[in-house]
């Protein structure tokens, strides 16, 4: 499965779209939506087209990660939530998850809860991360809209 629209539009209205490297909070020289690698060079500029297909390329690992942490169907809305939480928590934090294993216990109530848990740096809730939170729950819990057909 794909990340969708949504999906990617929630992932890129939180992670700020910068065209020159920049140094992360968490230290890493950074570009583009949340890019960073050995690939990310000091001083390095891309254009936006270069940033989307650096995320897309990105989307790529998180999509594999949740499909493989997750053993139950998911629509398209629950996975494109979840590649924007595993995107900004990592992949061993999603995997290793309350809200993965809630998930595979058929919980979707119980798992939909535990995105709002993912708020904090450094133990202290940071509004931001509580926005985008609030907003992945939205998302996970939208019902996928289906084809119209004329």
């Amino acid at each position: 499965m794909n990340t969708g629209n949504a999906g990617i539009s929630l992932i890129k209205s939180f992670e700020s779209l910068s065209l020159k490297t920049y140094v992360c909070p968490g230290g890493k020289l950074t570009i583009g939506y949340g890019h960073a690698g050995s690939d990310v060079l000091p001083g390095m500029v891309i254009s936006e087209d270069q940033a989307d297909q650096l995320l897309m390329g990105d989307l790529a690992g998180f999509e594999k990660a949740v499909s493989n942490a997750v053993h139950v169907p998911l629509g398209q809305n629950q996975f494109d939530a979840c590649v924007s939480l595993c995107f900004n928590i990592g992949t061993g934090n999603f995997t290793s998850s309350t809200l993965v294993k809630m998930l595979n216990a058929d919980d979707t109530a119980g798992a939909s809860d535990q995105f709002l848990r993912w708020n904090r740096s450094n133990n202290q809730i940071l509004q931001g991360l509580a926005r985008r939170r609030e907003a992945e729950r939205a998302l996970f819990l939208a019902p996928d809209m289906a084809a119209v057909v004329i």
